[in-house]
């Protein structure tokens, strides 16, 4: 009678995710820079070999590409939503900073990528390339709030616009998640750079 084998050990499976993957960069990326992020590093975070790593991603700049890309999508979708394209210009303006403060908020780590990428890869070239569409388009935003008289004359749009976005986009810098109702905190913070921005920018009725 042949004694019988012992079974083979069964083989490790990755259980990760292309997402899963792209959240353990994210942080990464954020932390160490995208420049000075290794495979090794994406490794680590991620508990996982290089080589399987390359089973999910071509390598770390799809990683970036695909967190950029989520994050500006998430921004041009705002500016196709029916209150950022109908009534007036300073209604519409209104609507899009306060979406676009929701917008940061829900994807915090991929915007918050996104606004540091400095354009050393084509990836990053094509995401400036993108973010400078979306400024031109708010500026011109402004520009019609002023026309129409909402707006206070002699503003400059596309500083305006840029001080405007200034202040939504440091909120990337110091917000951190701590409410268990993250929509309602979204939308305090949203009334509350609205209300600051707006009460000073909009025309003043003449004594």
């Amino acid at each position: 009678m042949v004694a019988s084998q012992p079974a083979a050990p069964a083989t490790r499976r990755d259980s990760h995710t292309v997402e899963t993957l792209l959240s353990a960069a994210v942080e990464v990326f954020i932390v160490r820079g995208y420049d000075g992020t290794s495979m090794e590093d994406l490794a680590k975070a991620a508990g996982i070999t290089k080589s399987s790593i390359y089973h999910h991603v071509a390598g770390k700049e799809e990683l970036l590409r695909l967190s950029v890309t989520r994050a500006l999508d998430g921004l041009f979708a705002v500016l196709g939503e029916p209150g950022a394209a109908e009534g007036r210009a300073v209604a519409r303006l209104e609507y899009v900073v306060r979406r676009t403060c929701q917008e940061l908020i829900e994807n915090l780590p991929h915007v918050t990528l996104l606004l540091r990428v400095r354009g050393n890869t084509a990836t990053e070239r094509e995401a400036l390339e993108r973010r400078r569409e979306f400024d031109h388009r708010v500026a011109a935003l402004v520009a019609a709030a002023i026309a129409e008289g909402d707006l206070r004359a002699g503003l400059d749009p596309r500083l305006t616009s840029r001080l405007i976005f200034g202040l939504v986009n440091s909120m990337s810098e110091w917000y951190r998640p701590h409410a268990a109702d993250h929509g309602a905190e979204a939308d305090a913070l949203a009334d509350a750079v609205v209300g600051l921005l707006f009460d000073g920018l909009r025309a003043r009725p003449e004594a």
